[in-house]
């Protein structure tokens, strides 16, 4: 089995979050940011999103609260504009598919908004589950996400291995005891995969399938 991290690792989705934030933002009367600052922002769910994008002086849980419902009005409707597969994941998928791997998806965006990115942008992908954050359930790298998806498909842990951009990514695979693999071309520096000791890290799509069994 292949897991996936959605952000920065199938999808490239930095222009609409940042875009979804500085909206919010907006309607709370706070300063914005510029998008080059938001792949350092994201990456342990949309919650601390928004902590790390508020004024540190506005930062309670009722302004995190009411910036979070001015976000997801506002992404719910506009997080397929400028969002886009990378280079090479649409080949890949249908050549995991085709060779009959199991293929899910664990992202810390909440569930709404990860299905119907995943059913949007590949929807010919018989995907084995596709899980998002959810109420009460701890995000990454906290493992909980990946036992969720090992529940609904069985798989010897030293059979699965899982795909992410960030070392929030291969902390999470570290705690799952699965093998992870780095990718290059999302949101985090190869620099910080090296030092969340990545099992492997690739540049490009296809030289995932150099390390399948």
């Amino acid at each position: 089995m292949i897991i996936f991290d959605l952000d920065g690792t199938l999808l490239n989705t930095i222009e609409d979050l940042g875009a979804a934030t500085n909206h919010a933002l907006e309607q709370m009367g706070w300063p914005t940011h510029e998008l080059s600052s938001y792949p350092f922002y994201v990456g342990n769910g949309v919650r601390r999103l928004m902590e790390r994008a508020m004024p540190d002086d506005k930062r309670s849980k009722e302004n995190v609260d009411a910036l979070l419902r001015h976000f997801r009005a506002y992404y719910d409707e506009h997080c397929c504009d400028n969002t886009r597969p990378y280079v090479g994941i649409p080949e890949l998928l249908k050549e995991l598919t085709a060779r009959g791997q199991k293929l899910a998806v664990a992202s810390n965006k909440y569930q709404k908004a990860t299905s119907h990115l995943i059913q949007h942008f590949f929807p010919d992908v018989p995907w084995a589950a596709i899980e998002g954050q959810k109420e009460g359930v701890p995000v990454k790298p906290d493992p909980s996400i990946v036992f969720a998806i090992l529940s609904q498909c069985p798989t010897p842990k030293s059979d699965v291995l899982y795909v992410g951009d960030s070392g929030v990514d291969m902390e999470t695979a570290r705690r799952a005891c699965v093998t992870s693999i780095g990718v290059t071309w999302g949101f985090r520096p190869v620099k910080e995969l090296r030092e969340s000791l990545a099992n492997h890290i690739i540049s490009r799509p296809e030289d995932l399938l150099t390390l399948l069994p």
